[in-house]
């Protein structure tokens, strides 16, 4: 069985499809719009064919959200090498993101560093 993609509604659709294009190379799909509902979407495709639908819709609604809560808390990346995961640190750090931790070996053996989208979304890199 193979994952076929995951979902996330976000505040501002072009924002977080610029994001994840710009950080993760993910190549957007053509902008999918429901006139009825307002939906408008983009599947984000990853080099190794990942997908990630972010979504968007006049009606949402925003809920306070802690890092830890039930539900799904994270999305995690593979970057292959510590240096990679340095390098990212670097670029992010540089760019203003909120690092949460790391780059650092966690207990489970993972060399990753966490932190924060432009939407408070947290996200996970490991080597």
């Amino acid at each position: 069985m193979k994952l076929e993609h995951l979902a996330c509604y976000v505040r501002d659709l072009e924002l977080m499809k610029t994001f994840y294009m710009k950080y993760f190379n993910a190549i957007p799909n053509e902008k999918y719009h429901n006139p009825r509902t307002g939906l408008m979407t983009y599947f984000l495709t990853f080099e190794e064919g990942a997908r990630l639908e972010i979504m968007s819709r006049p009606d949402m609604e925003d809920v306070k959200r802690g890092l830890m809560q039930n539900g799904f808390i994270h999305i995690a990346f593979k970057l292959g090498t510590k240096e990679k995961v340095d390098q990212m640190f670097e670029r992010l750090k540089a760019d203003g993101y909120e690092i949460l931790s790391g780059p650092r070996t966690t207990g489970d053996g993972y060399y990753e560093l966490a932190f924060l989208d432009p939407e408070n979304n947290q996200i996970e890199l490991v080597a």
